[in-house]
């Protein structure tokens, strides 16, 4: 319990008088009497107001939560007093989570609930534990403040992104992708799997003729063909110590695995074949070939947990381990964040090196703070040297970024938040165009 405000107030307030007990024995027994019957008054309001532990509190939330999203919760509390009582609320979410919408005060009549609605946001991934709740209403007379720490032991899981699964099926459902970013392309007469016959279009390919089904219409007739089904991709998440940067309180690593789990869950969709590796100096984590929608509760949990490391990534490990578990032709997906060309050039020779049917597609994070920092009008000489040296670092890295492409392998350079739409955008082109 704590002193309330006008506790405090009233007991300064008589004990001025006991101040002046040196110049009057009559002020100092009337003063002694008024502190005797604030100390009763103070006792006899503990004693006739209800205790926390009349109190009822129950929490609502998933077991599992989704990292960087605003998770919804509940706090039910039921007063078991024959008293409205008001009472603050809030809730401790533990290491990894923060929490919306509280403290709050709500009333609460006698023998009645109410239900406190609110948001866990988790920055980082993994198990953690939700302790406890604190309560804190005022007594009767108003002299005292009741509180009390409940605990309220909660197992979570924290995990990638899902709930952008969950948007995405919803918006393709409604056919909005488009306002997610995701650019839908189709381009039919691509691969080798039948879909339909219709009537030539000019530009057809002569080999597109069903020679058969022209002659029964006696006009042209082609075959369309719908984008192969059934290949491999793989995804490769680089967890080094580079991938510890954040942006806006999530790391470059949760981005990376957020992004990850929808692309696997579109690639799953579109009937490939999807495997993820863990990497840093040594290998993390390796999820082996899975296939149908289902396959995306696999790839969860085995990543939910992945931290990343304090060594530098070794790319040609990686790349070596990889040759290993995937010998048929895949899609490898490389997703990191390098601070120089020089980094840059070690990925750039790790793929290049490479003979195997593989076709690479490398995903650069870029390193917001240096970009604005590169755009910013210098105001002193040190500000200045700061702006050129951070334009020095870009532009080594995009004159690599260019060979890379020369070279061969597709690279995508994007912003952390950026990152889910372009890389679906990437590989809806590379299944369109038939390049896997």
């Amino acid at each position: 319990m704590i002193p309330a405000r006008r506790l405090v107030i009233i007991a300064a307030i008589l004990a001025f008088p006991l101040l002046l007990s040196g110049f009057s024995q009559a002020v100092a027994d009337i003063a002694l009497l008024l502190n005797l019957v604030l100390i009763s008054v103070a006792a006899v309001d503990l004693l006739i107001s209800p205790s926390p532990s009349e109190l009822e509190v129950h929490r609502q939330i998933s077991e599992v939560l989704s990292v960087g999203a605003a998770n919804p919760a509940t706090l039910v509390v039921r007063n078991r007093t024959i008293h409205t009582l008001k009472v603050s609320l809030h809730d401790d979410p533990g290491p990894l989570c923060t929490v919306d919408r509280l403290p709050v005060t709500i009333s609460i009549a006698p023998d009645k609930e109410v239900e406190v609605s609110y948001v866990v946001t988790p920055h980082r991934r993994g198990a953690s534990e939700m302790p406890e709740v604190h309560l804190r209403f005022p007594t009767r007379l108003g002299l005292w403040t009741r509180q009390q720490v409940r605990p309220l032991p909660t197992k979570i899981r924290v995990y990638p992104d899902i709930r952008a699964v969950y948007r995405y099926e919803l918006m393709a459902r409604q056919n909005r992708l488009y306002e997610i970013g995701v650019r839908m392309v189709r381009m039919p007469g691509q691969g080798r799997e039948f879909e339909r016959l219709r009537e030539y279009r000019y530009g057809d390919e002569i080999r597109q003729i069903d020679w058969k089904a022209t002659a029964r219409q006696r006009q042209l007739i082609s075959r369309e063909f719908n984008v192969e089904r059934n290949q491999n991709i793989v995804i490769m998440i680089d967890c080094g110590r580079f991938m510890r940067n954040e942006t806006d309180g999530i790391s470059y690593l949760d981005r990376a695995l957020n992004s990850a789990i929808m692309l696997s869950y579109i690639a799953l969709g579109q009937g490939d074949n999807v495997s993820l590796l863990a990497f840093s100096n040594r290998i993390e984590r390796f999820v082996r070939p899975v296939r149908g929608k289902p396959g995306i509760q696999q790839i969860l949990r085995s990543t939910y947990d992945i931290e990343a490391s304090t060594k530098v990534s070794d790319y040609s490990m990686a790349l070596e381990y990889l040759t290993t578990v995937q010998r048929k032709r895949a899609l490898v997906v490389l997703i990191t964040f390098v601070t120089d060309e020089l980094q840059l050039r070690v990925i750039g020779n790790s793929l290049k090196l490479r003979s195997l049917p593989y076709l690479p597609l490398c995903v650069l994070l870029q390193d917001v703070g240096l970009r604005k920092l590169a755009e910013r009008v210098p105001e002193t000489d040190l500000d200045a040297f700061h702006t050129a040296a951070a334009a020095q670092i870009l532009t080594g890295q995009s004159t690599e970024a260019a060979s890379l492409r020369e070279a061969g392998i597709m690279l995508i350079d994007t912003p952390p938040d950026l990152l889910t739409e372009r890389l679906i955008n990437e590989y809806l082109s590379v299944k369109a165009r038939n390049l896997m």
